[in-house]
């Protein structure tokens, strides 16, 4: 047995089981439906994926390994509701939630209740700012995010005239505040600055707008539906604005939606582990079985197998003990490369990597080689 399968199997052993069960089980919080479950299947397509895994190995003593998934829509009342049930099923550690906007929320019912939570996708700062003892998070931060898209936006088009368009949830609106942070630091000016609500589906007046305003560069802060929706109504209405937005926009759902007012469009997000060494075994097997491990996929992947560190490292069953190895700076291996957590659950070294959507596909890009359009 490999280290890190038995290290699976360790930490599938401490999370929630007990010794009437019949099965081990871990939670997995996220989007499963509504305009976020593409990106909500990437995180059980990764968490299905590291417990297939483990179950190879035979599990343990004839138990098989279960996931219970919860979801919550991305929204935070939901969010709670699927935090309180883990709870009452005695689960003790969980994988997500995706939206910061459900994560914060529910990392509150399971900091009460001795809960260790890892998202392998929830970037708003005050999940770890703001959060207790349990919570980690396995992507970079909104504000290295935005800080790395300000940068780029004044080193690659000085002088164009940026625009921010934002959904009022609280991931997206937190990204866009640091994006505008970033930008007024740097002494840029918007030519306009609005806010959507999620599920809009008519953006003709709000493309008019930016349109009108002259806008150049716009920085899309939102879900790759109302993204989608927003960069056709742009191409319609005339704008030939360059697009720049955060990791929400790195599936293909988005060009499924956008088509091609989605092409030249610039994102940010964490390197594409699928072409991370350390991932190829399980990339050529996913593929295999026609399973796309794109995305935040291969993080959810990861996610599992932090837990599973952590467990062997402590060979303990108490959560807090779990999380304070987690946050406590120790380096361990995985599908995305080793990995490490400062004291508050963020990553100790976040690389923020530029992709493009080219001829339908997304590309891993040098912004160096940027030209303006």
């Amino acid at each position: 047995m490999t280290k890190t399968r038995s290290a699976l199997v360790l930490a599938a052993l401490i999370f929630g089981a007990s010794a009437a069960a019949a099965e081990i089980v871990i939670g997995v919080a996220g989007p499963f439906s509504g305009s976020n479950a593409a990106l909500g299947e990437q995180l059980r397509r990764g968490v299905e994926t590291a417990v297939g895994d483990l179950n190879a190995t035979g599990g343990i003593r004839g138990e098989r390994i279960a996931v219970k998934f919860g979801d919550d829509g991305c929204d935070p009342r939901k969010a709670v509701e699927v935090a309180t049930g883990f709870v009452s099923d005695g689960i003790k550690a969980v994988i997500g939630h995706y939206c910061s906007g459900a994560s914060i929320p529910a990392s509150k019912v399971y900091e009460k209740a001795g809960v260790v939570q890892i998202s392998p996708a929830s970037t708003n700062p005050k999940f770890t700012d703001e959060g207790g003892w349990n919570v980690i998070r396995l992507v970079p931060r909104d504000d290295a995010q935005a800080d790395a898209a300000a940068a780029l936006v004044q080193a690659k088009f000085p002088g164009r005239k940026v625009a921010i368009l934002s959904d009022q949830q609280p991931g997206f609106s937190a990204l866009a505040r640091r994006f505008r942070e970033a930008l007024a630091a740097k002494g840029v000016a918007l030519v306009a600055d609005e806010s959507f609500k999620s599920g809009t589906r008519d953006f003709a007046a709000l493309a008019e707008e930016m349109q009108a305003a002259g806008a150049e560069v716009i920085y899309l802060s939102g879900s790759y539906v109302e993204s989608g929706l927003i960069a056709q109504a742009l191409r319609a209405a005339g704008s030939r604005a360059q697009l720049v937005s955060g990791d929400a926009l790195v599936t293909d759902d988005f060009w499924n939606q956008a088509k091609q007012a989605g092409e030249g469009t610039l994102m940010t997000f964490t390197y594409d582990a699928r072409k991370f060494p350390t991932a190829r075994t399980v990339v050529e097997r996913m593929r295999a079985e026609e399973k796309n491990p794109e995305g935040f996929t291969l993080y959810a992947y990861a996610a599992v197998q932090a837990l599973a560190a952590a467990a062997e490292a402590t060979s303990s069953a108490d959560a807090t003990r779990i999380a304070e190895w987690l946050r406590g700076g120790n380096r361990f291996d995985t599908v995305v490369g080793p990995v490490s957590f400062d004291a508050r659950g963020d990553l100790e070294n976040p690389a923020v990597a530029w992709f493009k959507w080219i001829d339908g596909r997304y590309v891993e890009i040098d912004p160096a080689t940027l030209l303006p359009p």
